[in-house]
């Protein structure tokens, strides 16, 4: 395959055109005047790209891929760029569509060239995702694209920087560092009850008996965003108590599920950041205005976080503070780190807050349910006084709070596709995977899949996630693999933080039903996963909330 490539790419097509002139000049000499020969080494060299052409586009996919037995549809364009675009319903159905159509096959084909390859049976997926994860990468154009907005960090990083980076962060990922932030995101999480009842206090009118509309999604990545302050970097951001906050609105700013940066984003996921900021488009213009700022905010806290370590004797153990305190990062490093954490650690469990209360608006038996345990465990005002000595154990044991949490980030996964680009010849299972080849993964389709989870699979259902013999909670759902529940992915690449989101996730979901009750206040049909980089509601998400009597 890569003598192939060699020889019918536009260099090899080249010089083999140059080549082929020469031999004709040769054999017939008296045939060519010297305005000729121009003509013909031009024409010799154009009949070898159209040639080249027809192989890529026909006889190579058809006559000569490894690749030519896989079945799928015939697409000019793979459904991995549709569903970057689709208008109707979820983007994942995409896939689970294409799983239905092709129930048989492991691996499917998204398109008429066999570029795109579905990996529609988790099985295959412990050799992408672990015993050969360093034979793929993400593409190029969308790892390009990534790299402007979190930075050059553990999403973009491959193979031994990737390793170096990953071993030497992995401390401030520790069980033991997460349970000593369990108290820090529990006042946090009453902070943001308090600012919302006051919101409502301030909206309720006497036709809507103490209630108000909220739009949730704002102020769950405002609270996330102040927990990942602390945590990532030592400092209180703050941003639930004040009017507005740089960092936030940045955010909120560049990760807005509009349709035009939508549309943005899939074009430069698809062709490379490289190429569409030659055109004449004002989010170009944007989008590098919004990327330096939080570039140059993140430059600055760093200087602030050294300056407080060698001047003020600085004892937090923040994950900046331990990167910084390792010596292995130099400040543009550590630049792209902290933009990495920072994206990452609160728009991903901001996303997961929100449909969690979105999927607690359209089951209020479910919801009552959890507001029972967490003041059976909690006690009645939980958040009237200090964290519990014990409230890690207390959370991490709610069957219902868990149950909940694990079915919503299987349900509503944060990045709900990723890809991955062959770096050389390899195989998944007995299938060869040729240099270049790019496999799409697609999350959404392997957590609704019925074939793992069943009939039932795109239900809300937390009882999956509930042993039925003891009432205990459990880690897999029912599923039988590792492979069957992807949210945080698997293997070397899985999210190192996973633990850390879910302790987010528990402080916050427990702290708000203990202290609200609400339904949808918004047409259930605009209600639509979209997103640049993480899926949010595509128009909000507009909850009717109502303090409950003996709130804080």
């Amino acid at each position: 395959m890569s003598i192939v490539s060699r020889i019918f790419n536009f260099p090899g097509l080249t010089i083999a055109g140059a080549a082929e002139y020469l031999v004709i000049v040769k054999l017939l000499p008296e045939y060519f005047s010297l305005h000729d020969r121009f003509t013909a080494v031009v024409g010799t060299i154009l009949v070898n790209y159209a040639f080249g052409l027809i192989f890529w586009a026909v006889l190579y996919p058809n006559f000569f891929s490894p690749l030519r037995r896989i079945s799928g549809p015939k697409a000019i364009i793979s459904a991995a760029y549709r569903t970057l675009v689709v208008r109707e319903g979820p983007a994942g159905d995409l896939f689970l569509d294409l799983a239905k159509r092709y129930p048989d096959e492991d691996l499917v084909a998204l398109d008429a060239f066999r570029r795109h390859i579905f990996v529609a049976k988790p099985h295959l997926l412990a050799d992408l995702l672990s015993h050969k994860c360093y034979d793929f990468a993400k593409p190029r154009r969308i790892a390009s694209f990534l790299r402007l907005v979190i930075g050059d960090g553990l999403i973009t990083l491959e193979e031994d920087k990737h390793k170096f980076l990953r071993k030497n962060t992995l401390p401030a990922f520790h069980a033991r560092h997460i349970t000593d932030l369990y108290p820090m995101m529990w006042t946090k999480a009453g902070i943001l009850t308090r600012k919302l009842q006051s919101e409502i206090a301030n909206g309720a009118s006497s036709e809507s008996k103490g209630s108000a509309v909220l739009e949730l999604t704002a102020w769950a990545s405002k609270v996330t965003l102040d927990i990942i302050g602390i945590a990532g970097m030592g400092r209180e951001i703050n941003a639930v108590e004040k009017s507005s906050d740089p960092l936030q609105e940045l955010y909120e700013e560049l990760l807005e599920p509009s349709r035009e940066k939508i549309v943005f984003a899939a074009l430069n996921l698809a062709f490379g950041f490289s190429l569409i900021k030659l055109l004449p488009w004002g989010l170009n213009k944007l989008f590098v205005y919004l990327t330096t700022s939080l570039d140059n905010i993140c430059r600055d806290l760093i200087r602030e976080k050294r300056h407080a370590i060698i001047q003020k004797d600085d004892n937090h153990f923040d994950i900046l503070s331990l990167l910084i305190k390792s010596n292995n990062f130099d400040d543009e490093v550590l630049k792209d780190q902290l933009l990495t954490f920072l994206a990452a650690g609160h728009e991903t469990t901001a996303s997961a807050l929100t449909w969690s209360a979105y999927l607690l608006a359209k089951h209020p038996e479910i919801q009552k349910k959890l507001r029972d345990e967490v003041a059976q465990t909690l006690g009645q005002d939980p958040l009237a006084g200090d964290a519990s000595a014990d409230l890690t154990g207390l959370l991490k044991q709610m069957p219902y709070l868990n149950g909940i949490m694990h079915e919503t980030l299987r349900l509503y996964p944060t990045v709900p596709v990723t890809m991955r680009e062959a770096l050389r010849d390899t195989s998944i299972g007995e299938q060869f995977i040729p240099k270049g080849t790019e496999m799409v993964i697609s999350i959404w389709q392997i957590n609704r899949s019925p074939e793992i989870w069943g009939p039932d699979a795109s239900a809300f259902r937390p009882e999956r996630w509930i042993n039925a013999d003891d009432g205990k909670t459990n880690r897999h759902g029912g599923a039988k693999s590792n492979y069957d529940f992807l949210t945080f992915l698997q293997g070397p690449r899985s999210c190192i933080g996973q633990e850390f989101a879910k302790a987010e996730m528990r402080c916050l979901l427990a702290a708000l039903v203990a202290s609200f009750s609400w339904d949808l206040a918004m047409d259930e049909s605009k209600i639509v996963p979209r997103g640049v980089i993480t899926i949010k509601p595509e128009h909000g998400m507009y909850l009717r909330m109502r303090p409950l009597n003996g709130g804080h």
